[in-house]
């Protein structure tokens, strides 16, 4: 019963795993130089907003989750020892920023869903073919889209983070275990949990 429960520690590499323009770029950062922060900014940003995005669902939410994100990057730099890929330890300072704005929204507002409405005067509509298009298709697009974003935000946040790392952004498990601070058994385990709640959240849509 013991080994069952025994799992694989998740991985760590060293500085000197780290790439050298990377390591240079992290060492600058620390010593506070300017120019190599807005350089790690504009390298990171389109990700930092695109996971805040996916895990919070709000435009202005996942604007101000960045900010949030990447004062703290600079803030911690210092200590940033290779443990990971730095790309990698800013998903994990993204993924705890976001809980923290979650637990903080569930103690002071009640949970709120952006209507398709809503997230077309937002985004826009889905580009129709040059042919015209079908419009059944095209509507049956955004429907299972809203379907698919809705269930998602239904699942525990550990569940959807675990979910949006993986299917979206395409991490590792060891990467999302160091992400998320737990084992890749415990990667595995909360990606089928997450995957069979959205399913019967879709199922039953």
């Amino acid at each position: 019963m013991a080994s069952e429960l025994t799992v694989k520690p998740v991985p760590s590499i060293t500085w000197a795993d780290v790439d050298g323009r990377e390591a240079s770029l992290i060492q600058r950062c620390a010593a506070g130089d300017e120019d190599a922060c807005s350089e790690l900014v504009s390298e990171q940003q389109r990700m930092v907003y695109q996971l805040s995005l996916n895990l919070l669902g709000d435009h202005n939410e996942a604007l101000d989750l960045s900010q949030e994100v990447f004062l703290r990057v600079f803030r911690t730099i210092q200590g940033f020892r290779g443990q990971s890929a730095l790309r990698t330890w800013i998903y994990r300072i993204v993924v705890n920023q976001a809980r923290n704005r979650q637990r903080w929204w569930r103690r002071r507002y009640r949970s709120y869903q952006v209507s398709l409405d809503d997230h077309i005067r937002d985004h826009g509509e889905l580009a129709a073919r040059e042919n015209g298009g079908a419009p059944d298709r095209v509507l049956n697009q955004k429907q299972l889209a809203e379907r698919i974003r809705l269930a998602l935000d239904c699942l525990p946040f550990d569940q959807k983070s675990a979910l949006v790392l993986r299917e979206i952004d395409g991490l590792s498990y060891e990467e999302i275990g160091f992400s998320l601070g737990i084992a890749v058994g415990t990667v595995k385990s909360r990606l089928a949990r997450a995957r069979e709640t959205l399913r019967g959240h879709l199922r039953d849509a």
